[in-house]
């Protein structure tokens, strides 16, 4: 740091030289000084070069620094030594172009003698010098007069071969014609990420592409980057950046209210962790992570972590708690709505379809061919050559689609599987695969039956054809895009109407209507969602009559718990007579076409003024999530912050750390509209599961595995999910007349599933 009587004078940005970022320009007593970061120690001449040597511990110029940090000390030395490396080269350089220039002799006459040219002058790759600062480039020679231009001769330029040992110092480098090797520009990242052990999904990244390009524009010089820096004030000013966008979302809670959501989970090494993060409309923020491991044990320890959350983000902007389901979750929830009663605690939409999914795998039947379509995928995905054969047949396209969920992905696999059927068949069938020796072993033999099997195929037709509507369902709880509360309530019933239609007999149904009813009905009751039934008015428009007193009691329970003010009650009791009636602005031919475009809270936005408090109670019903669903928690070091035995700095600087990181990775779920996909890459595999690992019993020939003989997959991308917009359209408009008519008046076919007969092993469908 600068004394009181030093004034530190700013470095120019032309100066490039690494040494700049660990030493100081300072004034005193009328002389500009350079003082070294580590020891303070000033320099009155010598420039930059000394202060190198000073930190690089050179001895003879300079005395040795004895407090600079050995990873600074290292890229000084490496500075020195490239420095003297391009002068001794630069040198040696204009020594050959001097000796290959025939010189005249007296009488302006060619010396024949002087024209004996080397028989190769391989000029090869002229370096573009960036000089030291504070070092002169000029060569040692004197008496010097004309300073001789050297250009590179017109030679065909062709790309260097690759050279894998080359070091990271050679990418700065131009070929003729000022054009970078691309190759080499791909081998330098790819040395980082592997050394540094970055996971290389982090090339997914929708800030990877603008970090490269950043670099390509600074140009040479930029400098190296400290270790320190990243550690202190570029972490300081991404934290800046980070809180700027959130406080944007914060200013919409007042409007839309947000919802505090509680992602728990079990990491690896069993210790249970609760991610906290509030969702509204702009967009979704993490809060901070918790170790909760003796915390779920008990519903009162459970009550009081989330009561501090909740008043952590403010009692008057929470609409509701999204927690786990158990009852011991169950238990919190209704103490923390007792403590606040203004909001609402329900359970993880997405947990329960997730749910009801993993039963329907169950059902034997269902069970049998998942297998058997497992041993397809299995082996193809173990085997270079097949897996090759297979992309070729496909044109490049994968078996296994990306998902997030590892309960659908039983059934999308079985989807996609179904759409590339005839291509499986021809693969099988060719002059190629009758001729590998792979269609001559056990597990061969049964893939060619299984891929030929009509009964298979119908079997899987048939089980896509049940599950397609939760699938639908899935996508549209986890939308970023639409908010799922007005369309929940409706959606479940539409599902089990799908259903019906598609089995047609009771028998056959119901074994699914039961295992829907037995995890929707024991989780997800809420008056929130009955009440968002009844403000989305493109199903409530549609309903001739009155509705069922359920759905009238879920949006006075609404009303009262939401709004506190009793006058603001009465005031909304009498707006809902417009909004039932139609009247006014509700009435309005424009407000009629957009009942079915516009996204409710939206509708409500436009033509709700004349209802103000109605329609501010709408607009935060209709603006939450039902899901508690963040975004993908892989290589976050969400367990590292709860290790106790940490530096209390370091571990403010570690939690910020996450912050900003997982923040990040929510905003970049918006931005990111692309994502390549491998099934077989170790970043799926907690998803994808055994769907690309063949049977032990099978695997007879690992000993010819080689990744190296694959080929490239073809760019599979991966849309979000708000790219699924189609798929959720197509269910949202699905929704007839009859559907909305049944729920509104409480009134589902078939809904009494007791009397029944007992559940069916499901195998009527085959």
């Amino acid at each position: 740091m600068a004394s009181a009587s030093e004034i530190v004078v700013p470095i120019s940005s032309q100066k490039h030289d690494p040494a700049w970022n660990h030493c100081l320009q300072v004034r005193s007593a009328g002389r500009t000084k350079l003082k070294c970061n580590y020891c303070h120690k000033l320099f009155l001449g010598g420039g930059i070069h000394r202060i190198k040597e000073h930190l690089a511990r050179h001895k003879g110029n300079a005395s040795c620094c004895p407090k600079v940090p050995l990873e600074v000390q290292v890229a000084m030395q490496q500075s020195l030594e490239g420095s003297a490396a391009r002068r001794k080269k630069k040198l040696k350089l204009a020594d050959d172009v001097t000796k290959a220039i025939p010189i005249q002799a007296e009488g302006g006459e060619v010396d024949p003698a002087m024209m004996q040219f080397p028989d190769v002058i391989n000029l090869g790759i002229v370096p573009v010098e960036v000089k030291e600062e504070g070092v002169s480039s000029k060569p040692p020679e004197k008496g010097r007069r004309k300073k001789i231009r050297y250009t590179s001769p017109p030679l065909q330029f062709s790309p260097i071969p690759l050279q894998t040992s080359a070091l990271v110092s050679d990418v700065g480098k131009t070929t003729i014609g000022g054009i970078t090797n691309k190759e080499q520009v791909y081998m330098a990242i790819g040395r980082f990420l592997f050394e540094a052990g970055v996971p290389l999904e982090a090339v997914n990244s929708a800030y990877f592409q603008p970090m490269v390009d950043a670099i390509a524009s600074a140009g040479p010089g930029l400098g190296t980057f400290s270790y320190h820096d990243f550690r202190g004030w570029i972490l300081k000013r991404s934290l800046d950046e980070v809180n700027n966008t959130l406080e944007q979302y914060k200013a919409t809670w007042s409007r839309t209210g947000c919802t505090v959501l509680a992602d728990e989970w079990t990491t690896s090494t069993g210790k249970t962790l609760i991610n906290f993060l509030v969702y509204c409309p702009e967009g979704t923020m993490f809060m901070k992570s918790v170790d909760a491991s003796h915390i779920v044990a008990s519903a009162d320890t459970l009550y009081e972590l989330l009561k501090h959350v909740v008043e952590e983000v403010g009692e008057r902007n929470v609409v509701q708690v999204i927690t786990n389901y158990s009852e011991i979750h169950a238990a919190a929830g209704s103490k923390l709505s007792e403590t606040f009663p203004t909001l609402f605690w329900t359970s993880c939409a997405s947990q329960c379809i997730e749910a009801i999914l993993e039963d329907i795998g169950k059902v034997n039947a269902i069970q049998e061919v998942i297998k058997n379509a497992k041993v397809i995928t299995g082996f193809i995905y173990s085997h270079a050559l097949v897996l090759n054969m297979m992309r070729n047949h496909t044109n490049g396209k994968d078996l296994i689609l990306p998902c997030e969920s590892q309960a659908a992905m039983n059934f999308i696999t079985l989807k996609n599987m179904i759409s590339l059927k005839e291509n499986l068949r021809t693969m099988v069938t060719s002059s190629e695969w009758l001729a590998s020796p792979y269609s001559r072993k056990t597990v061969g033999m049964l893939v060619t039956d299984l891929v030929c099997s009509l009964p298979f195929w119908s079997s899987c037709v048939a089980i896509v054809r049940i599950t397609e509507p939760l699938l639908q369902l899935l996508k549209l709880v986890e939308s970023s895009k639409r908010p799922a509360m007005g369309y929940i309530h409706i959606a479940i019933y539409q599902v089990k109407q799908m259903i019906k239609k598609e089995l047609l007999k009771k028998s056959d149904y119901m074994t699914y209507w039961k295992i829907i009813d037995s995890r929707w009905n024991a989780q997800l009751p809420c008056p929130l969602y009955a009440a968002a039934f009844f403000l989305n008015p493109r199903f409530f428009f549609s309903i001739q009559g009155d509705v069922s007193n359920e759905i009238s009691s879920a949006v006075l329970d609404c009303i009262e718990r939401l709004v506190p003010e009793a006058n603001i009650q009465d005031k909304i009791q009498k707006e809902l007579s417009l909004y039932k009636s139609s009247s006014g602005d509700f009435g309005r031919p424009m407000a009629m076409r957009a009942r079915n475009t516009l996204l409710p809270a939206e509708w409500w936005t436009t033509n709700g003024g004349a209802c103000p408090n109605l329609m501010r109670l709408a607009i935060r019903i209709l603006s939450q999530t039902c899901s508690t669903r963040g975004f993908e928690r892989v290589h976050v070091p969400f367990e590292q912050i709860h290790n106790h035995r940490m530096n209390y700095l370091e571990h403010q600087r570690l939690c910020d750390l996450i912050y900003v990181h997982y923040n990040l990775r929510l905003q970049q779920r918006q931005i990111l509209r692309y994502k390549p996909f491998d099934p077989i890459s170790v970043d799926n595999i907690d998803v994808v599961g055994d769907w690309i690992v063949e049977n032990d019993l099978f695997s007879d020939d690992a000993d010819h595995a080689n990744w190296m003989a694959l080929n490239q997959p073809v760019a599979t991308q991966m849309l979000p999910d708000y790219a699924n917009d189609g798929e959720i359209e197509t269910f949202i408009a699905g929704i007839d007349d009859d559907v909305i008519q049944g729920v509104g008046k409480n009134m589902e076919d078939d809904c009494d599933t007791k009397e029944d007969d007992d559940i069916h092993d499901g195998t009527s469908f085959t």
